[in-house]
């Protein structure tokens, strides 16, 4: 049986409305059909991310395993393929995949670059950064078509938001939009994890740690810096960690501190006051400003 943990199915449902608890009944069947077809057996109790649901297994050798069944968005449509690519190179080893449906080599979930103290939580990270670079390949969305999307849609955005008092001051919204028209057009066009922060490194048994989940995009490097600020963005200087950041993986510092504005600018105007992300992005402003 594929286990679907009630705190995920509860929260998820009530984010995503009629479509996601439409994707939540059929789980249960997917995970089953996904069990029956690569002959895997559960192995204790499932985890869950943000956007899916990971269940421990073990294959029909007995190896340990993991399934993970997603819900479909566009930012991890090209997870199999960027995992293919780096083939447990730095990030966990995809066994095999079928659409929305991976197995995965099993990490330990409970052992995150949260607990590591923050120097060496960033020197980790960075070498694992370091080790993932590499050109993206055709199929992956483009930060291109991101930055010109994002130029168009944070006015639109702050604009609906004037009429609550919640909206982001315009000068902080002219500057995203006029990063967003300098860098978008002439991005590079590297394999960037958009979501490579603290809790998405597990550690292993073949290496002591792995990226997981990851959300692929083709563009500049710095563009995937500001998660190592969001999670735990009240331990030092933020502008201090991504200053170190840029160092340690020899990226451009202008440019990291114009993607990184323009991506915590994006997330302040998607969050709710009381929401743990729209702190990070302000403070995150706060550093950058």
């Amino acid at each position: 049986m594929f286990d679907i943990p009630p705190a995920f199915a509860e929260g998820f449902a009530d984010r995503e409305g009629e479509a996601g608890r439409a994707w939540l009944a059929s789980l249960p069947a997917q995970g089953a059909a996904m069990l029956d077809r690569w002959s895997l057996r559960p192995d204790g109790p499932s985890w869950h991310g943000f956007c899916s649901v990971v269940q421990p297994v073990r294959r029909a050798d007995g190896a340990p395993a993991v399934l993970k069944i997603g819900w479909p968005h566009p930012e991890a449509e090209h997870e199999a393929l960027a995992l293919r690519l780096w083939d447990g190179d730095g990030a966990v080893r995809l066994l095999t995949a079928d659409g929305w449906s991976l197995l995965l080599e099993r990490l330990d979930a409970d052992r995150t670059l949260m607990d590591v103290p923050l120097d060496k939580a960033l020197e980790i990270t960075a070498e694992l950064i370091r080790r993932l670079d590499r050109p993206a390949p055709a199929p992956v969305r483009h930060l291109r078509a991101v930055a010109e999307r994002l130029a168009v849609d944070l006015p639109a955005d702050n604009a609906a938001l004037k009429a609550t008092g919640e909206a982001v001051d315009d000068e902080l919204i002219d500057r995203a939009v006029a990063y967003c028209r300098e860098l978008g057009p002439v991005s590079a066009s590297r394999l960037v994890n958009e979501d490579l922060h603290y809790e998405n490194v597990l550690g292993g048994a073949r290496e002591p740690w792995l990226v997981i989940d990851p959300k692929p995009i083709a563009g500049d490097p710095e563009f995937g810096l500001i998660p190592m600020l969001w999670n735990r963005h009240t331990d030092g200087d933020l502008a201090d960690r991504l200053d170190a950041l840029v160092e340690a993986t020899g990226m451009d510092r202008a440019k990291a501190r114009k993607w990184t504005l323009v991506r915590a600018v994006e997330s302040w105007l998607w969050s709710d006051d009381d929401d743990p992300a729209g702190q990070s992005a302000e403070a995150i402003i706060d550093a950058l400003s």
